[in-house]
Formats: structure tokens, C-alpha cells, sequence
């Protein structure tokens, strides 16, 4: 099912995650899997049957062939992703717990060297969102290309950024924090994890205080995700929203936070909700809407290796269970 017309162009990296494995032979190795928030969430709107272009940098080499056929998989147009003979960006995945940390190697990679030069004049026709986040928005050139690009076209669509904050990564916390802050003006959703929003604001000493500093930046909807405790949205300094997230037995957390940005977008889509005006006068069962969506597809996602998000029938399909086992 695709929604005609309301096109969601995703800005920022494609990367290659190399996932922890056990080898036959009992030794540790890892598996090369495509990844990058910004990629992940690409896929995840496209298996949920969203129009979804890709404007990211990509590789002309092995694993850049990888990520290209990913996209064609998922249904995710690359228009606007440029391939070059760049290496492409390379994440190497720890998990501990469930939980993931990260080695980048990013130097001079076709997603890094992302440059004004390779974006569209103006606004391709139907886009009516831009996503942007990742690591994309802490490294230079691709972070101030892509920044320059929402800013102009900010007044044209809705604009969301997942901060998805990785401070290993950030070399220039300085200048990586004035870039959040141009964003965060111009953004229409913000999301955050409840540690990204510690991080932003490490002079306050309450969550109230961190919520409402970052919702008077600008965006008219912030949502926070808290793992295993759920989701909260704030909108319009009114509207406010908690909901649970799902039980579901936990392999790891990889693309869980991409995955509800994409079920949170579709929600919005299916609604509606594709138009700044709209977004301003969501009510609360609106936007509860567009969350549950985000938390089921989440859900999915880290009920298996890697990101691996689900198709809109999976979906479907676990809402049928969800309403047999209440009718029991």
C-alpha cells in the first residue's frame, strides 16, 4: 500500500554494521549487514509501504553494491544518492546485554563527502518530509550539506529530525552542538532518546526542564523514546502523550529507534498528518496513533538480529494476534 504523492526523502548515512557472530568453529567473527540510521530508516518506510527516497553518498564498491540492492529490496529510490569511488562507512557493532556500542571508520567515505553540488536545485516533486539525523549530522562536509539543505527547503515540508546523539563519534562537541541547535529551530518533530536529551542539556537538573527547553526551540512535536519504558510526546506545548512499549522478548536494540521513526512518520501519513498545518492542530488520539505505530514496528525490529524492520503485513498480522488473545 503506498501513499501517492507524499513522498519522504531521507537524509543522511548508509553504512555497512558489522554484527558480533560466533563462527562455526566457535570463534567470534561478524557478519556485514547494511545499516545507518538514516539508511534503516529509509528501508523501514519503504517495507511499510511509504514513498521514500534515499540522499546519501554511496559507494561504488562491494558494500556499497550491498546497500544498493538492500534499497531496491525495500521498495527506497536512490535519485538523489550520488555513487562514487569513495569507500563506503564502516560500523563495527559491541553488544552487551542486548544493548549496542559502536567503532566508526568514516574517513573520506561516499556518505561523509556528501557535497552541495550533488543535491537537487530545488525540492523534488511530492517530497512533503524531510528526514534527517545520524551520524550524517556530527561529521563534515555531508553534516553542514545536508544542514544547508533542510534549512533552505524548511518552509516547503515537514521537517524530522532523530537526533540519535553518538558521542563517541563527535569530534568538535562545540560546533556539533550549534549544528543541533540550527536544526532544532527549523524542525517541525524532534525525537529523542531520553539519553540523547541528558546529553543536549547537561545543565539542567530535571526532565521537565530538559522537555521544555528543547520544545521552545521550535518543533511542534517532541518525542521521546525510552526503550523498555515506551514513548512520550509533547505537542503544541498541550498535547501530551505516554504510551507503553510492547512485550516482546529482546535480541538486540540495533534500528529499534530508526524503525519508530518510520512507523511514526506512516502513522502520520495515514492520517493525514503530511503538512505543517495539519501537524499544529493533531489531537491527542492522532498522535497516539502515529506512536502505537512506531512502538509495534519497533517492536518487530528488535525481536531479531540486526535491523531487520518489518513489512506492513507483519504489522498487520501482530495487530490480528494482539486482537485475538484480548478476545479469548
Amino acid at each position: 500500500m503506498r501513499e501517492a504523492q507524499n513522498m519522504i526523502l531521507c537524509c543522511g548515512e548508509a553504512l555497512i554494521d558489522f554484527l558480533p557472530e560466533t563462527h562455526a568453529s566457535g570463534r567470534p567473527c561478524f557478519t556485514a549487514c547494511p545499516g545507518g540510521a538514516v539508511f534503516n530508516t529509509a528501508v523501514a518506510l519503504g517495507r511499510l509501504g511509504a514513498e521514500v527516497e534515499l540522499l546519501s553518498g554511496l559507494s561504488e564498491d562491494i558494500f556499497g553494491g550491498q546497500l544498493r540492492a538492500a534499497l531496491r529490496q525495500s521498495h527506497v529510490r536512490t535519485s538523489y544518492a550520488p555513487v562514487r569511488a569513495l569507500p563506503t562507512t564502516l560500523a563495527f557493532i559491541q553488544l552487551l546485554d542486548g544493548n549496542a556500542t559502536y567503532a566508526f571508520f568514516d574517513e573520506n567515505t561516499a556518505s561523509r563527502m556528501l557535497l552541495p553540488v550533488d543535491l537537487p536545485a530545488s525540492l523534488p516533486a511530492g517530497v512533503t518530509t524531510l528526514f534527517l539525523g545520524g551520524i550524517s549530522l556530527a561529521t563534515e562536509p555531508c553534516a553542514d550539506t545536508l544542514v544547508a539543505f533542510a534549512e533552505r527547503h524548511a518552509g516547503q515540508c515537514i521537517v524530522m529530525v532523530d537526533l540519535n546523539i553518538r558521542p563517541n563519534f563527535i569530534k568538535n562537541e562545540a560546533t556539533y552542538r550549534k549544528r543541533l541547535k540550527r536544526l532544532i529551530s527549523i524542525a517541525d518533530i524532534v525525537k529523542v532518546s531520553d539519553d540523547d536529551i541528558d546529553w543536549l542539556y547537561p545543565d539542567l537538573n530535571s526532565e521537565e526542564a530538559n522537555w521544555k527547553t528543547l520544545e521552545a526551540e521550535g518543533p511542534t512535536i517532541v518525542l521521546i523514546t525510552r526503550g523498555a519504558k515506551g514513548a512520550d510526546a509533547i505537542s503544541n506545548g498541550a498535547v501530551c502523550v505516554s504510551l507503553p512499549a510492547q512485550d516482546v522478548t529482546i535480541v538486540d536494540t540495533v534500528g529499534a529507534g530508526d524503525t519508530f521513526n518510520a512507523g511514526f512518520l506512516t502513522g502520520l501519513s495515514k492520517i493525514g498528518m503530511t503538512s505543517k498545518t495539519a501537524l499544529k492542530a493533531m489531537t491527542a488520539d492522532e498522535l497516539a496513533y502515529a506512536m502505537n505505530l512506531g512502538i509495534r514496528a519497533a517492536a518487530v525490529t528488535v525481536s531479531r538480529l540486526g535491523a531487520d524492520p518489518p513489512w506492513w503485513h507483519e504489522l498487520a498480522i501482530q495487530a490480528e494476534v494482539t486482537r485475538n488473545r484480548r478476545h479469548r
